[in-house]
């Protein structure tokens, strides 16, 4: 064992900063807060039942967020990590999207289930981003390898 002064917490709050600062640690971290949010609105609304998609979507969220802030991507080969992303990405943007418009037209007479239903269409439209500049990642990357295979 080597002697080090820096605690062994202090490496993951710096890889934890400087990922937040990446394109996709922000998405992934805006993703975390407005699922967070999304829960909250549902926890003091009527219709709390709908608050399995966001908490299955947020759990999904910090699960990616903590593989690629510890480049866990690079060292764990067996999964398609940016394949598992965008159908993530893909199915929590088509789920909030569906949801929060159920969410909106039964929440009449209930604030916080109208709020959820907003800031569900909200979440819907961020994992739709996510979604797309994951795809344009992929598309790079396949115009990249097919220009190497040409050279």
């Amino acid at each position: 064992m080597a002697d080090t002064d820096a605690s062994p917490g202090a490496n993951c709050l710096e890889n934890l900063k400087s990922y937040v600062k990446t394109k996709k640690g922000f998405i992934l971290a805006a993703e975390i807060l407005i699922s967070f949010i999304v829960i909250i609105c549902f926890a003091a609304s009527v219709c709390g039942g709908y608050s399995a998609v966001a908490i299955c979507e947020m759990i999904f969220a910090i699960i990616f967020f903590v593989v690629f802030m510890m480049q866990l991507d690079k060292q764990i080969q067996v999964v398609n990590w940016v394949w598992s992303d965008l159908i993530r990405a893909a199915i929590g943007a088509g789920l909030y999207i569906i949801t929060s418009l159920i969410w909106i037209a039964r929440g009449s007479g209930d604030g916080a289930c109208i709020a959820g239903g907003v800031f569900g269409l909200i979440a819907g439209l961020l994992f739709a981003y996510d979604t797309y500049t994951i795809f344009l990642q992929i598309k790079s990357a396949r115009q990249q390898a097919s220009t190497d295979d040409r050279v």
